[in-house]
């Protein structure tokens, strides 16, 4: 059935959540990162299996503490900024309660870790690697830097429906990955600002525009935009371009089957030019944390399209309870039934030669339980589970909506740095790409766009 319109979705309307997905296994050696240099396990103390949880653990009885030490391991985790990591750390209190290990949890800065991951894997890493689903995943199963984990699965394996299996999966069939929460990518608004302002939420584009418009002339920015970190941009595209040229077109590009001088990619921009005037200006220069800022705090942009996990910017429980969002407008065309969006998949992978194999694989498999991811999605304002069974009773307004539109959702994509190669996807590549065109929204698209697809011919082959 055609979907004519945008849902606004509000917590009372919100039932049990289910997880929709379209995923594809279309290239080997694929993942959509942004790798360079080595990068040593830094920072971070051991933290000792406490005798009993935080405060966010279940109750005495639903979290056995476990009777036999399985020694230490290590976790390599990307999350740095404040709320997140303190999510990280109750997920890793709570299982080294239940489960005996002790964790050492080395923290390195979010977009360092990103970008030198690659060669921080074929040093020394840690047991345990934070990490993201599907092609980010395989790139790095091809290369024999992880280990498989069919024997963690076979355990937990229920407890996920089959479209996290599959992201989960490596090229070669075998598993590697224990996905722990995931988030969708959406239009973010105060929900106080526009009932102040008399603002709707937009159904069209066109209302999507004549919105702006009215933010404009109220002195707001109408969405919120930060690219300092290179990454940010690419959900503005990989939206535009699901929208405009479909759920299979836009996997097709990242796969590399389809091609960046294609007239259909030439469009998304025009689209976006056009829709520029909406947006922040100075965006290159500004991070997504102070872009969340800008309309969730200082309230001097109406919207702000990203993750939601842009929420873990709110300082109070009721800015959060403030939030509202809905999926980006669709255009009125064919693809507006797919309902497809951005929803990337985060867990835990094991490195290749784990030192404590049998306490790493204890944490996956803690990891991969309800208890668990409530105590992390507890932590993190924006995130949901991803276990069948996941306890939602304490989600916010922020984590029922989040749910709900992914179960709507028709295609889901991980994002393009996630579904894209490696080296097509870094700095060198799509980041500085992206960056040339905000500076630059009037170049000429044609020679722009063959810029990319020459980069992307000059790749290697993947192994």
């Amino acid at each position: 059935m055609a979907h004519s319109g945008v849902p606004r979705v509000e917590a009372d309307e919100v039932a049990a959540p289910r997880i929709v997905r379209r995923m594809t296994l279309t290239r080997a050696a694929v993942g959509g990162a942004i790798f360079a240099l080595v990068v040593a396990a830094c920072g971070g103390a051991a933290s000792p299996a406490p005798s009993t949880a935080p405060g966010t653990t279940p109750a005495p009885g639903d979290t056995p503490a476990a009777s036999v030490s399985l020694g230490e391991t290590s976790l390599g985790s990307n999350e740095s900024d404040e709320q997140p990591k303190a999510a990280v750390q109750s997920l890793v209190d709570y299982c080294q309660t239940s489960t005996g290990a002790s964790i050492k949890v080395n923290v390195n800065d979010h977009n360092t870790f990103q970008n030198q991951i690659s060669s921080y894997l074929q040093g020394t890493p840690d047991d345990i690697v934070k990490w993201f689903a599907g092609n980010r995943l395989r790139f790095f199963a091809d290369q024999g830097l992880l280990s498989p984990i069919d024997d963690v699965w076979a355990e937990v394996g229920s407890n996920y429906s089959d479209a996290f299996k599959v992201a989960s999966t490596g090229n070669d069939g075998k598993l590697y990955f224990v996905p722990n929460i995931n988030y969708p990518w959406v239009v973010m608004y105060r929900k106080s600002v526009f009932t102040e302002k008399g603002y709707a939420v937009p159904t069209t584009l066109a209302e999507f525009k004549t919105l702006g418009d009215k933010m404009l002339a109220d002195g707001i920015a109408p969405l919120a935009f930060g690219d300092l970190d290179g990454w940010p941009a690419m959900g503005t595209f990989d939206i535009l371009n699901m929208r405009l040229n479909g759920y299979d077109f836009h996997v097709g590009l990242m796969a590399g089957t389809e091609k960046w001088s294609d007239p259909r990619v030439k469009a998304v921009f025009q689209l976006w030019a056009e829709l520029l005037p909406y947006f922040q200006a100075g965006a290159p220069g500004r991070t997504w944390q102070d872009a969340a800022k800008a309309m969730i705090v200082d309230k001097t942009a109406g919207m702000y399209f990203l993750g939601t996990f842009a929420a873990q910017q709110a300082p109070t429980p009721a800015d959060v309870a403030d939030i509202g969002f809905f999926p980006f407008p669709t255009l009125g065309n064919q693809y507006d039934s797919e309902k497809a969006i951005d929803a990337p998949i985060d867990g835990f992978m094991l490195s290749a030669n784990p030192k404590n194999p049998e306490a790493a694989k204890a944490f996956l498999k803690c990891v991969a339980t309800a208890a668990a991811q409530k105590i992390y999605t507890a932590t993190s304002a924006g995130d949901v589970a991803t276990v069948k069974d996941a306890d939602t009773s304490g989600y916010n307004d922020v984590q029922k909506a989040a749910a709900a539109i992914i179960a709507d959702s028709g295609r889901i994509a991980q994002f393009l740095d996630r579904d894209a190669r490696a080296d097509f996807a870094g700095p060198s590549g799509m980041q500085g790409f992206l960056l040339s065109f905000l500076n630059d929204p009037k170049q000429n698209l044609d020679t722009f766009l063959g810029g990319i697809q020459s980069y992307y011919d000059s790749l290697p082959p993947q192994q």
